[in-house]
């Protein structure tokens, strides 16, 4: 069964950073791609980031220079390292890791496994 466990999440000021963690259990990032996507309260979801297994990596333009994704293939976890934060990036943050496609565009949200989700504010 797969697993998917966030952490990292949590409140910043405007201009901070944080750093978001996904471990897999079950399931082993590098075969498929992976990545993350957010959702704020009456909004649609957002395809945030994704790392395909050949190490491109495709970013939504509203975090593009902001944020990077990258996984750490001895931990087996998925991070996303958030800078130059807004509120506009208030938002449920998820990750997830795909079983079907080894190349995932810009926006994709639509992963076959997801976490359960970690909330990032960004406020003054």
């Amino acid at each position: 069964q797969v697993q998917l466990q966030e952490s990292g999440g949590g409140s910043v000021q405007p201009g901070g950073s944080l750093r978001l963690s996904c471990a897999a259990s079950g399931y082993t990032y590098g075969y498929y791609c992976a990545g993350w996507f957010r959702q704020a309260p009456g909004k649609e979801r957002e395809g945030v980031a994704v790392i395909n297994p050949d190490g491109t990596t495709n970013y939504a333009d509203s975090v593009k220079g902001r944020f990077t994704i990258s996984q750490d293939s001895a931990k087996n976890t998925l991070y996303l390292q958030m800078a130059s934060l807004k509120p506009e990036d208030t938002a449920m943050y998820y990750c997830g890791a795909d079983a079907i496609f080894t190349y995932c565009s810009p926006g994709y949200w639509a992963f076959s496994h997801k976490a359960q989700g970690t909330q990032v504010t960004v406020s003054s």
